[in-house]
């Protein structure tokens, strides 16, 4: 994938176009062990040539997939394992050309105080930490990626010139992940609208524990909003300060 597959379309300058969806299950929450549950995709996001997404619900995984297939580009199609049986209204009439665009980020829930960015498996528990803050009077924007290359940069720098504050969560390691990249590119379009430093909610930077530990590693409504405290500035697990 990385060395032939990725390349191809460059090497013969245009001549040959790559048609090619790979589909791959990842993240965890299912209780399988180390080989079945990792989030690889910043290995992929890092490689040129490839376009990377994601979904997060079943109407983009019909809709996604066809465009990914109607692609001239390679594509990573990832599919988060724990969101297999999720179910929800499916429109199978819509045109392909009328949906939004395969490279398109979709913000899921609009806010003012904090836009928190996720995708795949954890576009479900943001939501979820957006109506919990909702009881407490914050107001958070949650964005699903959708691609994860290219990052539809656009759609995030204008919730975070509204919002002033960027949160991103991701089941992968916090290590040269993709929320790293996240956080520093919109500190270089972003620096003069942030109130306070991005925060990135991940996995943690060890082997994927087994299943009675997961839970414990995989960030969750509890960390999230944790998160977002710390990009408000209000007490949190890390400032140590009394609510």
């Amino acid at each position: 994938i990385v060395s032939q597959v990725a390349k191809m379309h460059y090497r013969t300058q245009g001549r040959v176009k790559m048609p090619i969806t790979i589909r791959v299950p990842f993240g965890g929450g299912i209780g399988s062990p180390e080989h079945h549950s990792e989030s690889p995709e910043a290995y992929f996001t890092h490689t040129s040539g490839l376009r990377v997404v994601a979904v997060s619900n079943p109407q983009d995984a019909y809709t996604m997939i066809q465009q990914a297939i109607a692609s001239d580009d390679p594509v990573l199609y990832f599919e988060p394992k724990r969101r297999y049986h999720d179910k929800g209204d499916v429109d199978e009439s819509i045109d392909l050309s009328a949906a939004l665009p395969l490279d398109k980020a979709a913000v899921v829930n609009a806010g003012s105080d904090v836009t928190l960015v996720a995708y795949g498996p954890l576009v479900k528990t943001a939501k979820d930490a957006a109506m919990a803050a909702a009881d407490e009077g914050i107001s958070v924007e949650v964005i699903d990626l959708r691609s994860l290359a290219p990052v539809d940069y656009p759609v995030v720098e204008a919730s975070v010139r509204k919002t002033g504050r960027l949160v991103i969560t991701h089941e992968a390691g916090q290590s040269g992940g993709l929320g790293a990249e996240i956080a520093a590119s919109i500190t270089e379009r972003c620096f003069n609208y942030l109130e306070s430093a991005p925060v990135r909610i991940t996995g943690f930077d060890v082997p994927y524990p087994y299943s009675k530990l997961e839970m414990h590693h995989l960030p969750d409504l509890d960390r999230i909003l944790d998160g977002v405290d710390r990009a408000l500035g209000r007490p949190n697990s890390l400032s140590g300060l009394e609510g």
